[in-house]
């Protein structure tokens, strides 16, 4: 009995999301073409946090001693859900964007929200034309005080656990100077699992952890950078994982 209303309950909040995602969403973008889209920035922090609790979870914030709110940085973070974005969009507090698949905006409605939005395309096929385009676009999004969300596993955990990164983020972050803030997001693998489609009732923490500065750092320290920021992230992830089968 349980499980059948559990069924019913996600059948109905999946309904709700997507109904209030392409309800709300299209007119958060046509006020972004012609407001400055910082000036409505509460009204899409609030898309966000409607979109957490339609989906049946509940967000809490926790900030480290060494995290700054004021530096525009590249918060990295666990990737476990298709949730993930809003969550994190309601959880810093400051003005931010993201990496996306350039794939992604070849999506039918959701593609072109997301190109208004201002997230930045990542090239799927990495040649080196797109790849400047993207270095000069995650420049000038940072030198205009955008944040940028990125998740350098590139794709969703399966079993919840934070798998390998990718180099990527980290050499931007090395060669650019950006200062990365390490996410942890604990709860969203028992909140919605990928591939499943239950939508459990969960509490998502999102562990906002230390500034950590890249200037004076050399390539050959991204690795060491890359592993360092993983082992922060996975931490308060694996340890909740612990009781999880």
């Amino acid at each position: 009995m349980k499980k059948t209303w559990l069924a019913i309950r996600s059948a109905i909040l999946w309904f709700l999301s997507i109904l209030h995602f392409f309800i709300v969403a299209p007119t958060l973008v046509f006020l972004g073409i012609f407001l400055d889209a910082r000036k409505h920035d509460w009204l899409q922090r609030t898309f966000c946090r409607r979109i957490a609790f339609l989906s049946g979870a509940r967000v809490e914030v926790v900030r480290s001693t060494g995290f700054d709110p004021q530096r525009t940085c590249f918060f990295m973070s666990n990737h476990v859900n298709l949730f993930d974005p809003f969550i994190l969009y309601c959880a810093i507090p400051q003005f931010v964007r993201g990496w996306e698949l350039e794939s992604h905006f070849k999506i039918p409605a959701y593609g072109w929200l997301m190109k208004r939005f201002g997230n930045v395309p990542v090239p799927n096929v990495r040649r080196s034309s797109d790849l400047k385009r993207m270095w000069r676009l995650t420049q000038d999004a940072v030198d205009g005080g955008t944040s940028l969300i990125i998740f350098p596993e590139a794709k969703r955990t399966r079993d919840g656990h934070v798998d390998q990164f990718q180099d990527g983020g980290f050499r931007v972050a090395q060669q650019l100077g950006i200062p990365i803030v390490p996410v942890s997001l604990v709860g969203s693998f028992q909140h919605h699992r990928t591939g499943r489609w239950m939508l459990w009732p969960a509490k998502i923490t999102v562990h906002l952890h230390d500034t950590i500065e890249t200037n004076g750092l050399v390539k050959e320290d991204v690795p060491a950078l890359r592993e360092r920021v993983r082992a922060i992230i996975a931490a308060p992830v694996e340890e909740a994982l612990g009781g999880i089968w």
